[in-house]
């Protein structure tokens, strides 16, 4: 099974600990001190999802009132900055410091670092909210993207696990993006360009990542129950979504309006979409925990074709109808379902979806759905708008209620 993603599920190797020493134990986990603290996974994740939970509520008291905050964004742009760079972020921190210690056998960011980790993370949401100078707004925001890149570059070279080195380098081009995105509100580069970075790392890593632990898993739980009909090997099929995928979001971060940048899209998609076919994802339907990772990847290949539409006939497909494909269906509930996964594995639970869990990802798909739909309705707009919001949201506050104790109490 692939470590990538959910490492409690694979063994680390074993850093040998000094004679003596008491404070962590053979995982490399501080033993002492609060176990919040123990793991990248705890509190980031923990983050996320308040802030998921909360943050969409004060975008839509924004924008049906017409109020503003303080920060150097107009709200259109601090809803976005937040959901990529503040809730995304931190969901990206959490899986990438926990996987770390999988791909390098060394010892996880824990304690009094990974707490300055999470100030740091709390500083920039406050400065994109509340500061209204552009420039200590960014120089506050950027400092999380900086270190935290930092950190995963020192593992990766001190480890020397190269193989997993792409995946830092789009956590350097996401904390980029994010730079970006304070130019444009100063006004000193076009808009744009750091969303489309952004999704497109976003896109990417789902592509990469989900297309080992999707079939990884799938594979596993079918052998466990003497399935015969498995998940295809990865092969020419997988190499040409990949590289398809790579070339057309590249081109629609320089070239989003080409008629030649919808139609790559359009195969990326496609190909995306017969790639999760071959994985037999609808035999999986009756373990939501295992079959929620099939429809975020669902979620991917739809989205990048409605991309590819919406340059084609932007009247038949609004463009933010799939860029919302993208954020709300593929990565939230993509990132939900490794939030969960990882969650109860990582702390020693069972990884099966109760009622509540259910109900989280119905809720974030339900919720998806209605904000994908709501531009294609001028007339009940809000209200779609509005009640999407809502139900996508209130996944994430289920996620807190039901993971609170998990996230913040010791490994069972």
């Amino acid at each position: 099974m692939d470590p990538v993603v959910s490492p409690e599920d694979r063994s680390v190797p074993r850093r040998r600990i000094r004679e003596g020493d008491h404070s962590r134990d053979g995982r490399g986990r501080i033993r002492n001190g609060l176990p919040v603290l123990h793991y990248g996974f705890r509190p980031f994740f923990l983050l996320a999802g308040l802030h998921a939970g909360t943050m969409i509520g004060l975008w839509l008291w924004l924008y049906l009132t017409g109020a503003a905050l303080p920060g150097p964004f107009s709200p259109l742009a601090w809803h976005v900055h937040e959901m990529l760079f503040g809730y995304l972020a931190a969901t990206i921190a959490g899986f990438i410091l926990t996987a770390v210690p999988n791909w390098t056998g060394r010892l996880p960011l824990s304690g009094l670092p990974l707490a300055s980790l999470v100030l740091l993370w709390l500083a920039g949401r406050a400065a994109t909210s509340l500061v209204p100078s552009p420039l200590l707004a960014a120089i506050i925001d950027l400092a999380f993207p900086v270190v935290l890149a930092a950190a995963i570059w020192q593992e990766i070279v001190a480890g020397r696990n190269w193989r997993n080195a792409p995946v830092a380098v789009m956590l350097t081009l996401f904390g980029v993006a994010n730079g970006l995105h304070h130019a444009e509100a100063a006004g000193l580069v076009p808009d744009g360009w750091a969303t489309r970075l952004a999704l497109a790392v976003s896109a990417m890593l789902i592509a990469l990542i989900g297309g080992r632990i999707v079939p990884s898993f799938t594979r596993n739980w079918m052998v466990k129950r003497r399935e015969t009909a498995l998940p295809a090997s990865f092969g020419l099929l997988d190499k040409a979504a990949l590289v398809a995928s790579a070339l057309a979001l590249t081109a629609w971060l320089f070239a989003p309006a080409q008629l030649l940048t919808g139609g790559g899209l359009i195969v990326a998609g496609t190909l995306l979409f017969l790639r999760l076919i071959r994985w037999r994802g609808w035999r999986t339907r009756r373990e939501a925990i295992l079959f929620v990772l099939h429809v975020g990847y669902a979620w991917l290949a739809i989205s990048l074709i409605m991309l590819g539409v919406s340059i084609f006939l932007p009247e038949a497909v609004p463009p933010s109808a799939a860029i919302h494909a993208l954020t709300a269906g593929a990565i939230a509930t993509m990132t939900l379902a490794v939030m969960t996964r990882a969650s109860l594995g990582h702390t020693g639970r069972t990884i099966q979806a109760d009622g509540w869990i259910v109900s989280i990802y119905l809720l974030v798909n339900f919720g998806a759905a209605l904000r994908v739909l709501a531009p294609f309705s001028a007339e009940d707009y809000v209200m779609l708008l509005a009640a999407g919001g809502v139900l996508w949201s209130g996944a994430f506050v289920l996620f807190v209620l039901r993971f609170w104790r998990v996230l913040t109490g010791p490994r069972v």
